[in-house]
């Protein structure tokens, strides 16, 4: 069994930390045994700092509500990751009015691994959607909320917030929106550029640097800049749905050729499907699939254009099916 943890089980060893500090009045700093933790894996800091930031909104909550301050917490009654994570209705609703949290100490750090697909809930109310191999970074501040996207892709409904702009920047790319969704993709190849689409609301994009860049984007519509292209907006709300199925842990492909699929598939897993033959390869597909399911995918080529499939542990070959 591997050891490498997953998202879900660190937030939930983080949940058991964070009750600890807050019950026992760990020194996060000193306490040998909760460095040792944080220094096994590069996420569980910011795993930590959610946690804490949870259990701060709850008890900010209480507050605002007037209520009690609750019994000390232990790790045996220690609140649930679901808990802490989603909280409990008003009180962490009236927590994010407040606007109090550890998060405006230090940006938080967001990331996947391969095949890994995460939904975040952001200290200010936003929910971020985080694809497969994706690191961003986030900076919640009192007049400011800031994204960095380091590599990847994201998905972002953001809270209304007037006073608090949220920018998400990636590479020399700015995308800013008050109370909208969009999606940011930075392509896994240099020079290839950056993937806007908007599913909600108006986005303002800009290339750093490029004043006459500027654009205003609506719901439906999707551009591609920094790209050794020229800027192109397009409004193509179903392909923006389709290319956004990865939400769900699905891949739709409505025409795409076998290439562009397999390439879909890769990026999901470790083993890779490779179109052998360059004609089958240029064939287009359309159906739904799961993204870690890329044998599915490789039984449907073959069912439905009578291709041969061959694989091992860590290739899934396709190609013209030998005729005798």
């Amino acid at each position: 069994m591997s050891s490498i943890r997953s998202a879900s089980e660190i937030d939930d060893e983080a949940a058991d930390w964070a009750a600890r500090v807050d019950a026992r009045g760990l020194d996060v700093e000193r306490d040998p045994d909760l460095r040792a933790w944080l220094d096994g894996d590069t996420r569980r800091a910011g795993a930590l700092l959610r946690a804490q930031a949870a259990i701060s909104f709850l008890d900010r909550g209480r507050a605002l509500a007037g209520a009690p301050p609750p019994v000390e917490v232990t790790v045996a009654q220690r609140p649930s990751r679901r808990a802490l994570i989603a909280g409990t209705g008003g009180a962490v609703a009236a927590a994010l009015v407040g606007g109090l949290g550890l998060w405006a100490a230090r940006p938080q750090r967001l990331d996947t691994r391969l095949g890994e697909i995460r939904r975040v809930p952001l200290a200010d109310g936003s929910l971020v959607a985080i694809n497969t191999k994706t690191a961003l970074d986030v900076a919640m501040k009192p007049r400011s909320r800031r994204i960095v996207l380091q590599e990847g892709e994201a998905w972002f409904q953001v809270a209304k917030d007037p006073d608090r702009p949220f920018v998400v920047a990636a590479g020399p790319v700015r995308v800013r929106a008050v109370g909208t969704a969009f999606s940011v993709r930075r392509a896994d190849q240099g020079g290839a550029g950056v993937d806007v689409m908007v599913t909600e609301g108006v986005v303002e994009t800009w290339v750093e640097g490029d004043p006459g860049s500027r654009r205003r984007l609506t719901a439906g519509s999707r551009i591609l800049l920094a790209s050794a292209a020229s800027p192109r907006v397009a409004e193509s709300p179903s392909e923006i749905e389709r290319s956004l199925a990865w939400r769900n842990g699905e891949i739709a492909l409505d025409g795409e050729n076998l290439e562009q699929a397999a390439r879909l598939f890769n990026r999901y897993n470790s083993r890779q499907i490779v179109i052998e033959d360059p004609v089958l390869a240029r064939e287009r597909f359309v159906g739904l699939f799961q993204t870690n399911e890329p044998e599915s995918f490789a039984a449907a080529v073959a069912a439905t254009l009578g291709a041969a499939v061959s694989d091992d542990e860590r290739t899934i070959r396709i190609g013209r099916a030998h005729v005798s």
